[in-house]
C-alpha cells in the first residue's frame, strides 16, 4: 500500500489573500507531482491568530478545497477556524478526500502559554484516508516542549498509534529569532520527530512556517520513517515543496 504524500514549507503571513496565494501554488506542485495529499503549515490559511474573519476564510477555503478536488489530492490543510459546537476558535488540521469529502479536522490539543485563553480543544481521532488510517498534530502537539507549556507530555503521537493511524500529519508554525538558543529548539525539536516516529512505529510527514525568510524554520520540514529515519528533510530556510511515496505494509 502506497501514500504518496507531498509537503509545503510555505510562508505562513496574516495576510488571508497570500496565503491562499501560496497554498494555491502548492496545490499545483503537489497535483503535478500526482500526490495523493498536501499538507500544509499550521495558521496557513487564516494566518497563526485567533482574531480572523471567519467569512473570508470561509470563501477561501470553500476555493481552495475545490481547485484540490479537481485535481483529485487530498488536504492536510493548516487553518485557524471557528467551530460552534467547541464554543469558538480551533487552531485546526482540516483534512479532505481527494474528491474534496470533508473528513474532520483536528484541533490543537497541547495548547503554549499564550494559545490556553484562546482556542478551544476537542478529543483526538483518527481519519480513514482512502483505506489509509492517518493521524493529525499541530506543532506542540508532537514535541511537548517545555519552554512552551507546564502541562504534562500525553504522548499524543502513541496514542494515536494505539488507536490504528498508520501515517501523522503534522502541520508547525514555531516561534524563532537570531538567538543562538534556537539551534538547541531546532535539535530539540528534529529529536522528537525522529525518535517518537521509531518508537511508535508510524510515519510522520511535517512542515514549518518559513516566514521570515532570513531565518531557519523552527523545525525541519519533511517525511520521517518508521526508523526514525528522514525519506525526504528539506531544506531550512526559505519555501520548499516536497514529495515522497510512503509505502506501508499490508
Amino acid at each position: 500500500m502506497k501514500l504518496r504524500v507531498a509537503g509545503a514549507q510555505i510562508a505562513v503571513l496574516g495576510d488571508v489573500e497570500l496565503n491562499v496565494e501560496a497554498i494555491c501554488n502548492a496545490i499545483d506542485f503537489a497535483a503535478g507531482a500526482g500526490a495523493d495529499i498536501l499538507l500544509t503549515p499550521e495558521g496557513s490559511l487564516s494566518g497563526y491568530t485567533p482574531s480572523f474573519d471567519q467569512a473570508q476564510v470561509e470563501r477561501q477555503l470553500q476555493s481552495i478545497v475545490e481547485k484540490a478536488a479537481a485535481c483529485k489530492l487530498g488536504l492536510a490543510l493548516g487553518t485557524c477556524f471557528v467551530e460552534p459546537d467547541a464554543g469558538g476558535a480551533c487552531n485546526e488540521l482540516r483534512f479532505y478526500a481527494k474528491d474534496g469529502r470533508f473528513l474532520g479536522f483536528h484541533s490543537k490539543i497541547l495548547l503554549t502559554t499564550g494559545e490556553a485563553k484562546d482556542y478551544a480543544s476537542l478529543p483526538l481521532r483518527t481519519f480513514d484516508f482512502h483505506g489509509i488510517e492517518i493521524g493529525g498534530l499541530i506543532c506542540n502537539d508532537l514535541w511537548a516542549n517545555p519552554g512552551c507549556t507546564a502541562e504534562p507530555d500525553p504522548h499524543l503521537t502513541r496514542l494515536l498509534a494505539g488507536m490504528g493511524a498508520r501515517v501523522i500529519f503534522h502541520a508547525v508554525n514555531g516561534g524563532r529569532s537570531g538567538d543562538p538558543f534556537m539551534e538547541t529548539v531546532r535539535n530539540f525539536h528534529e529529536a522528537n520527530l525522529r525518535m517518537r516516529a521509531q518508537a511508535d512505529k508510524v510515519w510522520v510527514v511535517t512542515v514549518d512556517n518559513c516566514f521570515p525568510f532570513n531565518l531557519p524554520c523552527s523545525a525541519p520540514s519533511g517525511v520521517v520513517d518508521t526508523k526514525g529515519d528522514w525519506a525526504v528533510k528539506a531544506p531550512p530556510q526559505g519555501e520548499q515543496l516536497f514529495v515522497h511515496d510512503v509505502v506501508l505494509d499490508g
